[in-house]
């Protein structure tokens, strides 16, 4: 089904538009070319009725309120060109050092002030059989934030018949350059009826990274055995985070072949039946709790969103991986294609 385009306002005098995929199941998945964002993912539960399942707003003002500028949660959105903390916000490439913006302290994160998520991506549907799609393309700039190299960027959205969302990433350059990108959607399966503490959690990963007191990692890999924020059994989240004593902000490292395509992560909601399946080709998965998330944010119609009420699934390359030794996919290189995929199943 080809996707609709509506208006969704303006910024600096450039109109942005909100794409709206659907299936014959009634799924919708909505996406503004502003930082190629996701607005609104609803999915049907057990009984076949619509629920909103992600956090985002329906007008644009949402995401320009002072609440959600001061919390900065990127609800949504298509971050880089480095996404996750980089380290005092700096890094050596060939014997240079480069300086970015620090937004996180005196780390960068997400690519810093002005990263992908708040660009305006220039999008267009694509006429595709059996899936609705939109693509967004992008020019990052050299020296953009302080990052070496012009980098074409260009995100595709599609969704089929069986309630999966798949996100291809792909990007060029004509300079070597640190390069890692993500979605930074927030989902909650119960419809937002309730927070994400009742959720069941699997991730296919023995391993996770440490991180400093600052968020970014340090290079060491602890093995998860017998511990608490082992999930490649399916545990209860909030069981685990009451164990642990915090919310997750977890790097875990997947335990599948370096760039294969497969499935790393379950979650299911009782109380709906929804549940969602993550696969990627991806190293490993970030995944956040939203411990840090303010709780007067809301949709307009009222569904609460704040502490605890989303969960992130963000399919990476190493955090902080320029200032890591060996980090596979780190440095995207001219004459390479960067790809990237990871899709969300419904079920």
């Amino acid at each position: 089904m080809k996707p609709s385009v509506s208006d969704f306002g303006r910024i600096e005098e450039r109109p942005i538009s909100l794409f709206t995929l659907s299936n014959s199941s009634g799924m919708k998945v909505k996406i503004m070319d502003y930082g190629a964002t996701i607005t609104s993912i609803q999915v049907p539960d057990r009984q076949g009725e619509l629920l909103e399942v992600a956090c985002g707003f329906d007008r644009l003002e949402g995401y320009f309120s002072e609440a959600y500028q001061a919390n900065a949660p990127y609800f949504g959105s298509t971050v880089g060109r480095y996404c996750s903390h980089i380290k005092n916000a700096k890094f050596t490439l060939n014997g240079k050092q480069f300086q970015l913006a620090t937004n996180a302290g005196n780390n960068n994160l997400h690519g810093g002030k002005k990263g992908f998520d708040k660009r305006i991506w220039d999008a267009k549907v694509l006429d595709l059989p059996e899936v609705s799609a939109v693509e967004m393309q992008l020019l990052s700039k050299d020296m953009e934030e302080g990052f070496p190299g012009n980098v074409a960027v260009s995100v595709t959205f599609s969704l089929n018949e069986k309630n999966e969302l798949l996100i291809i990433y792909q990007a060029q350059t004509d300079a070597e350059t640190p390069f890692a990108i993500t979605n930074h959607t927030y989902f909650n399966l119960s419809g937002f009826t309730s927070n994400i503490l009742g959720h069941t959690a699997r991730i296919a990963a023995g391993r996770r990274m440490v991180m400093d007191e600052t968020g970014a990692v340090t290079g060491c890999v602890i093995d998860l055995e017998n511990q608490p924020d082992n999930l490649m059994r399916e545990k209860i989240i909030g069981d685990v985070q009451q164990a642990m004593g915090d919310g997750f902000e977890h790097y875990y490292v997947f335990d599948k072949p370096v760039f294969k395509m497969g499935k790393v992560a379950e979650f299911f909601c009782a109380e709906t039946g929804i549940g969602l399946e993550v696969a990627s080709d991806e190293l490993g998965m970030l995944f956040y709790t939203g411990k840090y998330t303010c709780d007067s944010l809301k949709r307009e119609n009222g569904l609460a969103f704040g502490k605890f009420r989303g969960f992130c699934c963000e399919t990476h390359r190493f955090p902080n991986g320029p200032n890591l030794p060996n980090t596979p996919g780190t440095i995207l290189k001219p004459g390479e294609k960067f790809t990237s995929n990871t899709k969300f199943s419904f079920k």
